[in-house]
């Protein structure tokens, strides 16, 4: 999934991090938009921010490229034959003036690297046969200053439905190079000699090497974010498909992918085919937009009940704040009744989904329909487990989420409680209001807040045991509509993790 946002290395990673752009090499149909769960949008501010760490993916792409050894001879009158080879290159403090990015419009995305300058060096060996067939070797290093322009086109691919970007349109213009023989102790014409020898080869020789490398990088990006991306949409059998729905969209103010954000688990799945996503639901005042569809969160809610995880356990504490959330004579009798005076700790409420949670967009928020069971079970010392409440009740409730301080919150603004089965052995017959007034003021005041608590908690878990709480995100709302929701914030990213990975990887 496009989950996702300084949020990448460089330029590349507005194309691999949160877009799985591509070209239209894959064939989607004639209706575009309509099996589309997913979209992310990200806009043009979020392309100049990350094109800011552009400079650490091009030293890196510099840093590894193998550069062969370069030999040649040339006969020279009075000199004989002169033969030379350039080994060990490797290269040294390189610097990035600026870089610039531009998106052109339905083609490719392009990355300007203005005034790059770098040191290579190495060792130089040559020798000559004079006409009196005298034989002279010698081997001195040498430092070659360069100053470069660095052109790239990216085009986005689109294989197997997974993007494959192509940086291999890379062009290198050479201001500057400068050969510098050890300590310039060598004389002029040896020096003027080589460097004529030797400029053009090496010219040709660094721009095939090093935009070998740019492009091996930006696989090696590539693959990286797409493994990032599926763990992040995966966990134990649930798994969501981030596979491209239809082409995407390269425009001059942002870039847009589609998703189908089809939610697998074991043999369950269902596609969608009728999705109300269009362009012009999302804007471009925000870095970064995710669009989600009414179908691929309800896929969610309805894979996460039959994995059985719709499950809250309450005692202690918990069950202590939910129970005596008011101090008054019908609270302290009705739990009297009901616990028949054993302690919260040796007390255990269980609640759970009796059927698959149903969940629908709206303005007013996100609301959710869904028969839940409520247990309250006594644990007596060394006797078996005594069932002192059991209910079974329909809620539909409204929830906002907000997302602050790395946490997802999720705030119940307006519920309503339908009681179904109701069985107390304090109140065999059901009769006592006052325990079922208690009980249906309890849940709406203190149960439903303290369930969509907990499962914000636990999504909040989950989403940074999938590492988002190391990305900066600014200011995000949570905007809901009818059949989708929709996620608009600014971001930064921790550049460390793409270094770290880069150096390792590399």
């Amino acid at each position: 999934m496009c989950w996702a946002g300084r949020m990448v290395l460089g330029t590349f990673s507005i194309l691999l991090v949160l877009v799985h752009v591509a070209a239209a090499a894959c064939d989607f149909g004639p209706f575009p938009y309509r099996a589309t769960g997913i979209v992310c949008r990200m806009t043009k501010p979020a392309a100049l921010l990350l094109n800011q760490e552009t400079a650490q993916v091009i030293q890196a792409a510099f840093r590894n490229a193998k550069f062969p050894n370069i030999t040649g001879e040339r006969s020279m009158r009075l000199l004989g034959r002169v033969a030379y080879g350039l080994s060990n290159i490797q290269v040294n403090d390189l610097s990035i003036e600026r870089s610039e990015v531009e998106l052109k419009e339905d083609d490719a995305i392009y990355i300007s690297i203005k005034n790059m300058t770098a040191l290579f060096k190495g060792t130089l060996t040559y020798g000559y046969a004079g006409a009196w067939f005298l034989q002279l070797f010698h081997s001195v290093d040498f430092e070659i200053e360069s100053s470069i322009d660095l052109q790239l086109n990216i085009d986005l691919m689109c294989q197997k439905e997974q993007v494959i970007p192509d940086a291999s349109d890379c062009y290198l213009t050479f201001h500057k190079l400068t050969l510098h023989l050890q300590g310039d102790k060598q004389p002029g014409w040896l020096k003027q000699l080589f460097t004529d020898f030797i400029s053009f080869t090496l010219k040709l020789v660094l721009k095939r090497e090093v935009c070998k490398e740019i492009n091996a990088v930006a696989q090696t990006l590539t693959n990286f974010i797409l493994d990032l991306a599926a763990n992040f949409v995966r966990d134990k059998d649930i798994i969501v498909d981030i596979s491209l729905a239809s082409d995407p969209v390269i425009k001059a103010s942002y870039i847009e992918s589609h998703h189908k954000g089809l939610v697998l688990y074991k043999n369950h799945s269902r596609m969608l085919s009728d999705s109300v996503f269009s362009p012009s639901l999302l804007t471009e005042s925000r870095m970064l937009y995710f669009w989600l569809s009414e179908h691929s969160l309800s896929s969610l809610a309805a894979a996460a009940f039959l994995d059985g995880r719709l499950v809250l356990n309450l005692r202690g504490e918990k069950l202590q704040e939910l129970f005596e959330m008011e101090d008054t004579e019908e609270q302290r009798k009705a739990v009297q009744m009901i616990f028949q005076g054993t302690s919260y700790n040796d007390s255990v409420a269980r609640v759970w989904s009796l059927t698959q949670p149903q969940i629908s967009f709206h303005p007013e928020g996100t609301v959710v329909r869904s028969s839940v069971a409520v247990e309250v079970s006594i644990l007596p010392t060394g006797e078996e487990p005594l069932v002192a409440l059991y209910m079974e009740k329909e809620i539909t409730v409204t929830i906002q989420a907000t997302y602050a301080e790395k946490k997802l919150i999720l705030q119940p603004v307006d519920s309503s409680v339908e009681i179904k089965v109701f069985k107390c052995t304090a109140d065999p017959s059901g009769e006592d209001p006052s325990i079922q007034n208690f009980l249906q003021n309890m849940i709406l005041a203190a149960g439903i807040p303290e369930v969509t608590s907990s499962i914000g908690s636990a999504l909040t878990s989950l989403m940074n045991s999938k590492r988002l709480d190391l990305f900066d995100i600014i200011n995000p709302e949570i905007i809901t509509r009818k059949g989708y929701v929709i996620a608009q914030l600014d971001f930064g990213f921790p550049s460390h993790l793409l270094l770290n990975f880069l150096e390792k990887s590399l």
